[in-house]
Parts: C-alpha cells; structure tokens; sequence
C-alpha cells in the first residue's frame, strides 16, 4: 500500500505519534505529525493530507474542536478519532462532527488502515454494558453538553463537584 499523499498524525504523545508514524511508513504511508492543534492546522497549509488520525485528548484540549476546523480546511478529508477513554457518547459526537470513524487505544496499523475502509464500522463494545460503564457514559453524555465544565456538570449531574471529579480520576487511572 502506497499512500499518494501524506496522512497528518495529531497526538499531543510525541512518543506515540512517532512509533505510530513508523509502522505507518513500513506500510508506505507517508505522515506528517503534529503535536498540538496549532501544529495540525499548519500542516493543512502544506500538501493537502487525505487522511488524519486525531487524538480525543490534545493536552485537555479536545480533539474535537479541531476536527470541524481540520475539515473546514480539507472537507474530503477522511478523520478516525482515537482515544484511550472510549465512551459511546464522543463516538457520536465524533462521528456526528465528520469523523469517519472511532477508535479505542490501543490500537494495530491494522485495525487503523481498516478504519479507513467504508464499511467498517466501530466495535465499541463487545458485551452488554455494565453499570459503571452506563454511569460513565451518562457522565461524558452530559459532560459533553456542558464543554467540559466539570461544576456545571456536577450541577446538572446533581452531584457534588468533589464527587465528580473523583469519579472521573478514578476512571482516568482505571483505563490509562
């Protein structure tokens, strides 16, 4: 597989994104990296990519407000969203925003180049969910109504900010 043009590579772990960018170019995909949504729009300036893979989490930006903006600059460009806190409700905002697809870390260049492809689609859950898992998705569901403000949420969650904050510590530590 030979990529024509070069896929832009958006994730704030450098690390990542470096080994990423290897086993890519293995494949004969060409990457551009970036670091930061400041890095990513100027590498929309160079030659156009066709494809992006774009982090949830950009140093606790969202990489979904760059993704409409990525998109305003390429509107062919085809975006997979990954994140290593894969919750039901950012996949649809993700998808919703024009992600073609979504993806859970870790992930193999396989499962990404597939990612690409039309008809794959998301595996976001293989069994039913469990009771933490629903209560953390109601929590990113309304977190997400509320831009991330986490005492709008606890407000809206009726729920003590403290306590908020705890749960999703907790959850950050349980799945990183």
């Amino acid at each position: 597989m030979t990529e024509a043009t070069p896929w832009l590579l958006v994730d704030d772990d450098e690390a990542f994104a470096t080994v990423l960018g290897r086993a890519l170019a293995r494949r004969g995909v060409e990457t551009v990296l970036a670091h930061t949504p400041e890095q990513a729009l100027a590498a929309m300036a160079g030659p156009v990519p066709a494809r992006c893979v774009l982090d949830l989490n950009l140093a606790g930006d969202s990489g979904l407000h760059l993704l409409p903006e990525l998109l305003a600059r390429n509107p062919a460009l085809d975006v997979v969203v990954l994140t290593g806190y894969g919750s039901i409700a950012t996949a649809v905002d993700a998808m919703r925003r024009g992600a073609v697809n979504y993806l859970c870390k870790p992930v193999t260049v396989d499962q990404l180049l597939a990612a690409f492809e039309p008809e794959t689609m998301p595996d976001l859950r293989p069994a039913p969910p469990s009771v933490e898992e629903l209560e953390w998705e109601h929590i990113q569901r309304v977190l997400g109504e509320h831009d991330g403000n986490v005492s709008a949420t606890a407000r809206a969650l009726n729920m003590h900010r403290r306590t908020l904050q705890r749960k999703l510590q907790k959850r950050s530590r349980w799945r990183g």
